[in-house]
């Protein structure tokens, strides 16, 4: 029964967007242990390296979910979205830098495996899916409208 409920879940927009999450995790995760071994980096709290590798990250997501996610979707104000975009990719980096933040400067857990889990396992799943509702509900937009009235997608 689940891998049927799996099936369902896993729409060609999901997987798209999972793909080009992918690319922006890679991104992500190979700038913050890039920026980590930097001596002038290496030194200050690793939350800095973060937020410099999710925003080379977010220009990568944002190139490829407008590029190939929501592709055929009009877009109500390339501003707008793009503003948007930017919102919630900083509240998704929240997720990660807290989680970063909980582990290594509350718990004492410093070292690179540590700090690795806890901003690229734990906390970027919990923005991973904070950023696919969001953008699917508040980014792009017309995507999800066209959907809800499309008869293709009822039921």
């Amino acid at each position: 029964m689940v891998p049927d409920v799996l099936a369902r879940r896993l729409t060609p927009e999901v997987i798209s967007f999972l793909m080009v999450g992918g690319a922006g995790y890679v991104v992500d995760v190979s700038a913050f242990n890039y920026l980590r071994s930097l001596p002038v980096l290496g030194t200050v709290d690793p939350s800095v390296a973060k937020c410099l590798a999710v925003a080379l990250a977010m220009v990568v997501t944002y190139v490829g979910n407008r590029a190939v996610t929501w592709r055929g979707e009009s877009s109500s104000g390339r501003r707008r979205e793009v503003a948007l975009f930017v919102l919630f990719n900083v509240i998704g980096l929240g997720f990660s830098v807290v989680t970063l933040a909980v582990s290594h400067d509350l718990l004492g857990l410093t070292s690179r495996l540590a700090d690795n889990i806890s901003a690229n396992v734990i906390g970027l799943a919990l923005g991973t899916a904070f950023r696919f509702w969001s953008y699917r509900r508040f980014v792009f937009r017309a995507a999800a409208t066209s959907r809800e009235v499309s008869p293709s997608h009822a039921g």
